[in-house]
């Protein structure tokens, strides 16, 4: 590279090495720092370097000089704090919806924003999920078209997949064009759902963004969340979540549970701490709330066992026992 003393492109080439090249416990000396910038191709000398480092400072962006453990300078405004990092590169490794060939990438671009000496960047980060990791490479972009198509308040349509069984023991992938309203996106239970309403009915449903092929947006105005909604000016999405169990749609029911005091944790974790709750005997506690009742609440409650009843209304407790029932009898 040709030498030059551009300061706009010098500037630039000085925060990346800062940022590449030191931490606390790593500084560089401005000697070191002009040589960098020089094995470049900038002409730099050390008093370059720190009329560049003050104009860096006066922009906000935190350049510390220190004498231990040796004397020189180093970055310390950074986009993400180390833990940060940590804990989006650990989401990333382990979601499922997203592809393996993708969460590599992704996880390279988060340990840019690293110095060249942490532990985080260095060592190898597994990505989780083996067979039940997504393939559907298209999922970003699918992602962009969505939200656009809610900003704009328009419809998409799309080719939707399942699996089916043929012939009584092969797997196959079938698929169907759809045609929604698009409300919002939400990451649940370890995947990637859109919130829509299918232009056949009058209700909400969900759908995995991974089943999501070619994604196209329309030009035709979608229909407003209050045609098929309890939601008026704003579609709560955190409300109607907690209201939803395992991303299955239902119909919205009052219902009161009975729980054991140990599994206070557990009604928390699903129902928030705002809730209600009111003692039944030395053993118990009831509360009262709203649900969505359908295939995925059964299967909650069920996976809960004794720790948590379903004492009202009567119709919907005689389906949980049916369905208790039903999975007894399979194993009589």
């Amino acid at each position: 590279m040709p030498k030059t003393s551009n300061q706009k492109t010098r500037i630039l080439a000085l925060y990346q090495i800062l940022s590449a090249k030191t931490d606390e416990e790593h500084p560089l000396s401005a000697n070191e720092i002009a040589q960098q910038l020089i094995n470049l191709g900038y002409c730099c000398e050390r008093k370059t370097v720190y009329s560049d480092i003050e104009e860096l400072n006066n922009f906000g962006i935190e350049i510390i000089y220190t004498t231990e453990p040796k004397k020189g300078y180093f970055l310390v405004t950074r986009s993400f704090e180390e833990s940060e990092l940590s804990l989006l590169i650990d989401a990333v490794a382990s979601a499922d919806f997203i592809t393996k060939k993708k969460s590599q990438a992704l996880i390279k671009k988060l340990k840019d924003f690293l110095s060249d000496y942490s532990d985080l960047k260095t060592k190898t980060t597994p990505v989780i999920g083996g067979r039940n990791k997504g393939e559907n490479e298209e999922i970003f972009y699918n992602i962009d078209t969505i939200r656009r198509a809610i900003n704009y308040n328009k419809k998409i349509t799309f080719s939707y997949f399942k699996h089916t069984l043929k012939s009584g023991h092969f797997i196959e992938k079938t698929s169907k064009q759809m045609q929604v309203s698009p409300y919002a996106l939400v990451w649940q239970d370890d995947n990637y759902y859109l919130i829509c309403n299918y232009e056949k009915y009058d209700n909400l449903m969900h759908l995995r963004l991974d089943r999501m092929k070619m994604v196209s947006l329309l030009k035709e105005d979608r229909r407003h969340f209050s045609e098929v909604s309890e939601y008026k000016d704003e579609f709560n999405v955190s409300h109607y979540v907690e209201k939803t169990f395992k991303m299955f749609s239902g119909v919205e029911a009052d219902v009161r549970f009975k729980c054991r005091t140990e599994n206070l944790e557990q009604v928390i974790d699903r129902f928030g701490d705002d809730i209600f709750i009111r003692s039944f005997d030395e053993e118990h506690f009831v509360f009262d709330t709203k649900i969505y009742f359908s295939d995925g609440f059964v299967s909650w409650l069920l996976s809960a066992g004794d720790g948590i009843e379903l004492l009202a209304p009567k119709v919907l407790r005689e389906k949980v026992e049916s369905a208790a029932s039903a999975i007894l009898n399979k194993y009589k």
